[in-house]
């Protein structure tokens, strides 16, 4: 329908969610996720139907690369599948429907990497720090070198403690304990 044959009701149902995929959006990013990309899960979501590229391209007004890309990464986080439909040649995408499911996902994606590249890095920390602990013959630098070797292990700890929190939640055990709201 033409825009200015739409009724009144049509606009205020279209700008109510449009304000609702900016929210989306705008939580998206706090998992690094980019606006753009948040809108494109929004558009997708409240999407009856599956969508090409070129429909996703037309709602937001975007090129068809950064559809492309912004496909992928939701993929990747498994928020987003490819679907078929028989007579249609070009590949279709669909929203996952599961917020339960796409968050866990994405939780454990992004604290993961985190965690992990956190543990090398207080590893590493501590081999250099017990390296230059055994160079060394000031006693008040050793102090130092013990204290902050406490420190990250600490720290290290916790890391092993968070890697073991993403599995509960990456598992669906973390159901068990805070249950969905059907």
């Amino acid at each position: 329908m033409p825009e200015e044959n739409k009724p009144k009701e049509w606009e205020t149902y279209e700008e109510t969610i449009e304000r609702f995929i900016q929210v989306i959006a705008k939580n998206m990013s706090l998992y690094g996720i980019t606006s753009s990309v948040g809108r494109l899960y929004g558009v997708l979501y409240f999407s009856d139907q599956p969508m090409t590229l070129d429909d996703m391209r037309e709602a937001l007004v975007m090129s068809k690369t950064s559809m492309s890309t912004g496909v992928r990464s939701l993929s990747d986080m498994k928020m987003v599948e490819s679907t078929f439909k028989k007579g249609i040649r070009k590949d279709l995408y669909q929203s996952e429907e599961d917020w339960y499911k796409s968050f866990t996902s994405l939780f454990g994606n992004r604290w993961r990497q985190h965690t992990e590249t956190n543990i090398e890095e207080a590893e590493e920390t501590i081999a250099e720090l017990n390296k230059l602990r055994a160079q060394t013959t000031d006693e008040t630098l050793r102090s130092n070198i013990d204290n902050d070797i406490e420190r990250l292990v600490y720290a290290k700890n916790y890391y092993k403690w968070l890697m073991e929190f993403i599995r509960v939640i990456e598992t669906g055990k973390i159901f068990d304990y805070i249950p969905k709201h059907e």
